[in-house]
């Protein structure tokens, strides 16, 4: 379990890139464990996504092609609606606080992409707990990892930050508002227009 959280934990946070071959080995001697362990939690991470094999010895971060992430996209807007409708339903008032809070702390930090995925993170992860569904955080966490695998944040686009700080806060008040079908409908359109912008940074980045 060490061997699995270490590793996938430094995917996610970019501190594994794409490209370079991982080795058992090397993960062995960076965490002071058996190889034993590190192949296991290779098999696991494999089998969710977000390493890949090949006839290479060792295994590398997975790179999502523009199928894949049409693909992930689609569960996400899917998944991501639900939890904003339950979130409608079910969320405390301490949790739409704590959403509200979350948005001024957006507000604040506007000009520092960096601060905004983090801020951005929490946002989301606590609209997903305010669903209070524990199967639905659970899929949701999946997809979560998996867009671990991007490595750019769309915040460096023109217009990205102010559209999501507008989208977010059109969100949080339809929970508030107890707006079941509204906040359903605009969390979906929130995660297509985020799915725009990453198809546009991908295509800026392929002709760089």
């Amino acid at each position: 379990v060490f061997a699995y959280r270490a590793l996938r934990d430094a995917i996610r946070a970019g501190r594994i890139p794409p490209g370079p071959h991982i080795r058992e080995l090397e993960v062995a001697q960076w965490l002071k464990i058996s190889r034993t362990p590190v192949r296991e939690a290779f098999h696991r991470i494999v089998s969710e996504g977000l390493l890949t094999t090949g006839p290479w010895n060792g295994v590398m971060v997975a790179e999502l092609t523009p199928k894949q992430l049409v693909d992930l996209y689609a569960v996400r807007g899917t998944l991501e609606g639900t939890a904003a409708a339950l979130a409608a339903k079910n969320a405390t008032a301490a949790e739409v606080r704590s959403l509200f809070g979350i948005a001024a702390t957006e507000a604040n930090e506007c000009g520092d992409p960096a601060k905004l995925v983090v801020i951005n993170a929490k946002l989301h992860q606590l609209i997903y707990r305010a669903a209070h569904n524990q199967f639905l955080l659970q899929s949701l966490t999946t997809i979560v990892d998996a867009l671990g695998l991007l490595r750019h944040s769309t915040f460096v686009l023109p217009g990205s930050i102010e559209l999501a700080r507008r989208e977010h806060l059109q969100l949080i008040r339809a929970i508030r508002d107890g707006e079941a079908r509204r906040a359903e409908m605009l969390a979906r359109r929130h995660v297509r227009h985020a799915l725009a912008m990453r198809l546009q940074l991908q295509l800026q980045k392929r002709k760089a």
